[in-house]
């Protein structure tokens, strides 16, 4: 930062505040005049005003670093026009005309303005408008499902269409490229937690909605103190579901929660007088409040590094353990394979990876179940790769349709250009990958131009052969998009 330039325009090297070495103070006991004159600038008015400027650099600089919102809102403004201010500040210190303090005052504009720059760069990033018009449609979807109808005091429409069409904008979300800059990372990281709570709450009530309806009042005077509970709660859904979407109004977390517990001691008060039927009734309610009340901790979600940087999280961990696992297989299976040796077929081994990988807690973040879910495929890439390959050495050509023979020499190749996909570790924009894809097109083209002739195992065969060559193209397709956690 500041201080490191500072302290190295005058020769003393940024030490954190320690003795300098033995060199250095030789140095030092050699040019006298030298030290005396580095000691004036740094006492001269203009190096200390830099050096003041330098410190509200530096407050401002995790606030900068950590940004993830719109240059509209608030907390942009405000970091823009501070950084605003010290640019000026700097621009009017004298420099007297003096070389060194000239350098010193350019380094604290540029360093200001990198600031500046990183800050609307995050804001305006085609990722972090991605991010917003994704939150854009899940607010609206859910706005006109839920919010909306609630408010003019109809019935949400709360269905398993709604759940499907979150799932959707939540798997889009994951897609969004961040680059590893922690504003874009810390944003898709808000986003996700909040549509997958609502997700949460909304699948929470079409599992309710399939439950017996509510005990009648005449069972016993509880169960109507019960019931009124149970419409406040209702309400309490929608409110949550447009606190987490931003639709909220003036309404708070700390406001529903304090409703929510409320309605808690009212149902704890009650005397059901040891009924089985109605005690089951009462705690089915308070798990419904509990449901809710767990979610209400997000306003300050995404503001620990922990999680939202998921490089740190122990199921990615334990992810990419099992990768790494699955990366010195697959070498050891295509160099057996250069070789014509057959003997190394470490399928148990791989299907125990599989068993660790659906063991992995996702705690439902969708991040961590799409890095999961890759792990699988490149696993399954290579069993499905081994499979072919002893599939292929123990076919009898002579037994066989002459349909059947043309679809087995297209499986040859697709073995083939498999262990490409397989080895394959470029971009898409590389020769190498654009010829693998079209070699792969070509077997399919290949496919559909052979003619089954009525025989029914063809048929099957060609039909296995044509989803093997997509699978062999998704893979490849995976291994190239840039995703990441």
């Amino acid at each position: 930062m500041a201080v490191r330039w500072l302290c190295s325009l005058f020769g003393k090297p940024f030490d954190g505040g320690k003795r300098m070495d033995h060199g250095a103070q030789q140095h030092q006991q050699h040019h006298p005049m030298e030290q005396q004159q580095q000691s004036y600038h740094q006492q001269h008015p203009a190096m200390m005003r830099l050096y003041e400027v330098q410190k509200e650099v530096q407050s401002l600089g995790s606030a900068v670093c950590t940004f993830s919102g719109l240059q509209h809102d608030r907390d942009y403004k405000r970091v823009e026009r501070e950084l605003t201010r010290l640019l000026l500040e700097v621009d009017k210190v004298d420099t007297e005309g003096k070389p060194e303090l000239q350098g010193a005052r350019k380094r604290a504009a540029q360093e200001v303005e990198g600031l500046l720059r990183y800050l609307e760069e995050n804001a305006t990033h085609p990722s972090r408008i991605a991010i917003e018009d994704l939150s854009n449609e899940a607010r609206q979807l859910v706005d006109d499902r839920v919010v909306a109808p609630q408010r003019s005091g109809g019935v949400a429409e709360i269905n398993d269409e709604l759940v499907d069409a979150l799932q959707e904008i939540i798997l889009r979300l994951t897609q969004v490229k961040t680059e590893g800059r922690v504003p874009l990372r810390k944003a898709r990281y808000r986003a996700l937690t909040r549509m997958c709570a609502v997700q949460d709450v909304v699948e929470g009530r079409t599992q309710q909605q399939t439950l017996s309806l509510p005990l009648s009042g005449e069972t016993h005077e509880a169960v109507n103190l019960i019931n009124q509970v149970m419409v406040k709660v209702s309400v309490a859904r929608s409110q949550l579901v447009a606190l987490l979407m931003g639709l909220s109004g003036r309404d708070s977390c700390a406001h529903l929660s304090r409703i929510l517990t409320e309605m808690q001691v009212e149902l704890d008060a009650l005397d059901v007088s040891g009924n089985a039927a109605i005690r089951n009734y009462r705690k089915q309610v308070v798990e419904e409040i509990n449901g809710l009340l767990k979610h209400l901790d997000l306003e300050g979600e995404g503001e620990d590094t922990r999680r939202y940087d998921l490089g740190q999280n122990n199921s990615i961990r334990e992810i990419e353990a099992v990768r790494a696992h699955v990366f010195h297989l697959r070498e050891g299976v295509l160099r057996h394979c250069m070789m014509g040796d057959l003997s190394f077929r470490p399928k148990a081994e791989l299907q125990s990876l599989l068993t660790h990988l659906d063991q992995v807690d996702t705690a439902k973040n969708p991040c961590i179940r799409e890095a999961r879910r890759r792990a699988v495929v490149e696993v399954q890439a290579i069993i499905t790769f081994l499979d072919l390959r002893e599939a292929l050495a123990r076919r009898q050509p002579g037994t066989e349709h002459p349909a059947h023979r043309a679809v087995w020499l297209v499986l040859g190749s697709l073995s083939d250009l498999q262990a490409q996909a397989l080895g394959f570790d470029g971009k898409r924009v590389e020769k190498s990958y654009m010829m693998l894809e079209e070699l792969l097109t070509k077997q399919l083209l290949a496919l559909d131009a052979v003619d089954p002739q009525g025989d029914e195992t063809t048929k099957m065969a060609r039909k296995q052969a044509v989803k093997f060559a997509q699978n062999i193209l998704n893979y490849l397709d995976m291994k190239t998009d840039g995703w990441e956690y």
